[in-house]
């Protein structure tokens, strides 16, 4: 009798957690969205003027309109997109009226128009700020020699293009052939619905086991007054 007390009491408690770690994961859903929709809103904004000392982190995804001219000077990072496939992103040097250098991702080329020859000179560029954080452990070094790069590091960039370490995504045409990959919330992760699901599924799984452990002890306490 006493061990079908203490795994009751273990069945309530363990599922109460899981439970409430659930709610918590849903919870942590509802407040997680609610960020998304205020950068997303953030995102598509009304383009301002270039602020002159931007900040990465009260600045990133701030939508701003430059006038200037587009540089020869490119840098290709290696990128997949999921509709057209493996390409390079073009970041190229942005000279500002003021004659301020910053850098552009003008976007998308598929591999053969690597080195294809680009529209530049005097141009106006849409887009948002932001700067990436792409490398981690597993990101392959860069070969500045072949051109070829694996993320958007915007003081490395910065640095072999002699700009200012601010870079601009366009989500306006910069070239016909040049397709913008503007900058969205898919990157930002939220995983609290499926971490909620875990935590029900948990709770579910614990039922089962240690309900099947109260019929055992029932089982084996019947077998003994039978036996008696």
């Amino acid at each position: 009798m006493l061990k079908q007390v203490i795994t009751a009491i273990l069945l309530i408690a363990g599922l109460a957690s899981f439970v409430s770690l659930g709610v918590w994961q849903l919870q942590r859903l509802e407040w997680k969205q609610g960020v998304l929709d205020e950068i997303e809103a953030q995102i598509a904004g009304e383009a301002g003027p270039l602020p002159s000392d931007p900040d990465p982190e009260t600045d990133r995804y701030r939508p701003v309109a430059v006038t200037g001219t587009m540089g020869d000077d490119e840098i290709h990072v290696l990128v997949s997109s999921r509709d057209f496939g493996a390409g390079f992103r073009i970041i190229a040097p942005f000279t500002t009226e003021t004659g301020r250098r910053i850098l552009v991702d003008r976007g998308f080329v598929p591999t053969e128009m690597k080195t294809a020859a680009r529209t530049t000179g005097p141009m106006e560029v849409e887009g948002n700020l932001h700067w990436p954080e792409e490398r981690d452990s597993f990101t392959p070094d860069d070969d500045p020699d072949g051109n070829w790069w694996y993320a958007r590091d915007v003081d490395k960039i910065a640095g072999a293009l002699g700009t200012d370490p601010v870079l601009v995504i366009a989500r306006s045409q910069t070239d016909p052939d040049v397709l913008p990959l503007p900058v969205t919330t898919e990157g930002i992760p939220n995983d609290h619905l499926e971490y909620a699901m875990t935590w029900f599924l948990m709770a579910v799984t614990w039922v089962v086991m240690t309900g099947f452990a109260l019929w055992r002890i029932r089982r084996r306490n019947e077998k003994r007054v039978a036996g008696t």
